[in-house]
């Protein structure tokens, strides 16, 4: 079973992570001991331990039941600009952006301060952006069973910009349509452009 589908939490073994983090600043030359580096290793340990809680929700408690029956309700509801920090799962470096996020739906409604905290469930692991746009898109169309699902992510990967080709400007954008979205051009259509607008606010 891949633990990233089943969002399997990590052991909660922070001393662990201590003393991995101490070994690591003697293999790069470093004296873990010195003033400055004295509490590194318990700042890190609680650093990685929040960036990746993710792993240690579950999305029916994080919904909390603000789920609610809206008979009538069939236009397109749209959260814009997300904004998301996240790791990557390659060299452990943050990838940073915005998610946009619309559903369909379909007699029922979720609070909107639920589905950035979604985004963030998914974000607070470490990530490949292409899985998780699909995990946020999946999930919001389990718990609501919407008529469909549009999910873009925008990021900048410090992988790509501090390190290997160092491309300081280059971005990704990725995407995940679900049903009228997917299938239906003027509704994706309607999606996207409402994503591309500039911001009254």
């Amino acid at each position: 079973m891949d633990p990233h589908a089943a969002g399997a939490p990590p052991p909660q073994d922070d001393k662990h992570l201590e003393d991995l983090v101490r070994q690591q600043l003697l293999a790069l030359g470093e004296d873990p001991a010195r003033e400055g580096l004295i509490r590194t290793p318990a700042r890190v340990a609680r650093s990685l331990r929040y960036l990746t809680s993710g792993y240690d929700q579950d999305l029916d408690a994080l919904l909390n039941n603000a789920i609610f029956q809206a008979e009538g309700a069939d236009e397109m509801v749209v959260v814009r600009n997300i904004e998301f920090y996240s790791q990557c799962e390659h060299h452990m470096l943050p990838f940073i952006g915005r998610a946009h996020v619309a559903y369909l739906p379909d007699g029922k409604i979720v609070g909107l301060s639920k589905i950035p905290r979604i985004v963030d469930m998914f974000a607070r692991r470490l990530q490949v952006q292409e899985r998780m746009t699909v995990q946020v898109a999946n999930a919001i169309m389990d718990v609501l069973a919407p008529k469909g699902v549009g999910v873009i992510l925008e990021a900048r990967h410090y992988c790509m910009m501090m390190r290997g080709v160092q491309k300081q400007d280059s971005s990704t954008t990725t995407s995940c349509m679900l049903g009228r979205f997917k299938s239906d051009a003027k509704t994706r259509s309607e999606f996207l452009d409402l994503t591309s607008r500039r911001s009254s606010f």
